[in-house]
């Protein structure tokens, strides 16, 4: 089936962006360079006061992943976007994004004022009128997070490839953040932030 597509866009290394993704329309994110964490919010383009839950989405899952499947689900238990496509294989909602405050406790005072993605997620959603507390936990698609048996978790190097890519059919109308991870500190972007491409599609008449 041939699609047409709606927006194509480069996110440059460490920036914020964000879209409108239509019931019915795909979002497709792609690693262009390879282990380059890409942090995602979702909210209902409805009513922000629906939005992303990591809880039930792995609840529903039964996974700590998000792959091929997962069905992206809201705080009122809806489904917000489906897995169609996914080239990777390795996507973390657990470990959060990163924040001054947390990259001076992690990694030393030093860093304090080093750009990080709860930032850009309070930036970007201030152009929808939504502020810092509606920054709630995210995804993290192409992050590399093992979580051990006794459910410890740490970050590690990604295995996302050049051209890895996955692919997310909307089932209502979303409002998409993205923050693409500015972090030097810890191996989810290979100590190298590179940009990504982002892609909405949807399906030709």
């Amino acid at each position: 089936m041939s699609k047409r597509i709606i927006l194509d866009a480069e996110i440059p290394a460490r920036q914020p962006w964000s879209a409108i993704i239509r019931k019915g329309q795909t979002l497709r994110i792609t690693d262009t360079h390879g282990q380059q964490a890409v942090d995602t919010l979702f909210y209902c383009a409805n009513d922000f006061g629906e939005r992303y839950s990591g809880q039930d989405t792995l609840r529903a899952q039964g996974s700590a992943y998000v792959g091929l499947g997962t069905k992206i689900m809201s705080n009122e238990g809806r489904v917000m976007l489906r897995v169609t496509a996914d080239s990777c294989g390795l996507h973390d909602t657990s470990a959060g994004a990163c924040s001054c405050e947390s990259n001076t406790v992690r990694f030393g005072h030093q860093t304090r004022y080093q750009h990080a993605c709860r930032e850009n997620f309070v930036l970007e959603a201030a152009k929808y009128g939504l502020s810092k507390r509606d920054i709630v936990p995210n995804l993290n698609f192409f992050m590399n997070v093992p979580i051990d048996p006794a459910g410890n978790f740490t970050v590690v190097d990604g295995v996302s490839k050049p051209g890895d890519a996955i692919e997310l059919v909307a089932e209502m109308d979303v409002l998409c953040l993205i923050s693409n991870c500015p972090q030097i500190n810890n191996p989810c972007n290979g100590f190298f932030p590179t940009p990504v491409q982002v892609t909405i599609s949807e399906a030709e008449d």
